[in-house]
């Protein structure tokens, strides 16, 4: 094999209906091109223990993987919102060359499907002209996963990502082409970016950006394999830290912060002053609409 050439794996289907897509941004599809991910954000629960992939920064590609998604595509009885990032950002670094994202948006817009990215990457900008093309047919929303407005704490809790200040600038360009984007504050991480300064910066900067809306969770998710991965960064980040994850979660699933329903009432306060969309079902409505229209218009 090529140094260049990443590492293959084998896959029979990509595109994999989604059981509740009213409850994650109206996505009724689900596709992974890439397995692995090299971003190394310290919290990510993809390199959990029950996901099986323990070079989980080696990215790998699904081989033929466009010819699967083609054909997946096409076997479609209903078309509807193809989404990715949940498990692997589909714009990690070997995307640049490889252009597995932007071919397979090619094909979504091939077959009349509408497309919902999750990414921290600003190189989501080269295919803008693929979304929009999609875009005139079907919904499309991006969703720029932001956890901290601040840059040096950025660098330090998801290394090898685009700078938050990176991905404002990405969202920024997007919405100047009418491309529906909006702000994941995903994962809140207790004792660490869960302040009330940061949610109310992070709303605000993402307005300015041209963001429809903001969405979050007061929490994160720790697993065996990613909670002890997640530790030791926390030692190098913030001393003592580990100790009150510890004391106050155990080995709870859902670590929730201390602060959640005081932060909740900012979070809310702040959406509602700057006009950004924060309820799920608000969401998912106002980035579908025009199309439901459309389609009652054609009835």
């Amino acid at each position: 094999m090529n140094a260049d050439t990443p590492p293959t794996i084998p896959a029979k289907t990509i595109i994999q209906k989604n059981a509740s897509p009213d409850q994650w941004f109206g996505i009724d599809y689900n596709m992974n091109i890439y397995r692995g991910c090299p971003h190394g954000c310290i919290y990510c629960d993809s390199r959990s223990d029950c996901f099986k992939n323990p070079d989980f920064e080696t990215v790998k590609i699904k081989e033929n993987a466009l010819a699967i998604i083609r054909d997946d595509l096409r076997r479609k009885v209903k078309t509807g919102v193809v989404g990715t990032g949940a498990m692997s950002d589909p714009y990690n670094p070997i995307e640049m060359k490889q252009k597995l994202t932007r071919h397979s948006l090619e094909l979504i817009n091939a077959y009349n499907f509408g497309a919902a990215l999750t990414t921290k990457s600003n190189l989501i900008t080269r295919d803008s002209d693929v979304l929009q093309d999609i875009q005139s047919h079907s919904p499309v929303i991006v969703k720029f996963s932001i956890t901290t407005a601040n840059d040096e704490l950025c660098k330090k809790i998801e290394p090898n990502t685009s700078t938050s200040f990176e991905r404002f600038d990405a969202m920024h360009k997007l919405t100047a082409q009418g491309i529906f984007c909006g702000v994941l504050i995903v994962p809140i991480l207790p004792y660490v970016n869960d302040t009330e300064e940061n949610i109310i910066k992070i709303a605000r900067m993402a307005k300015d950006a041209g963001a429809k809306f903001v969405y979050t969770y007061m929490g994160m998710t720790l697993r065996q394999g990613s909670r002890e991965i997640y530790y030791r960064h926390l030692d190098e980040i913030l001393t003592g830290t580990k100790e009150k994850y510890m004391k106050r979660f155990g080995t709870r699933y859902s670590n929730i912060s201390p602060q959640s329903k005081k932060l909740w009432k900012v979070f809310v306060a702040e959406c509602e002053n700057l006009g950004l969309l924060y309820d799920m079902k608000a969401i998912i409505h106002n980035y579908k609409a025009n199309y439901l229209n459309q389609q009652l218009t054609l009835l």
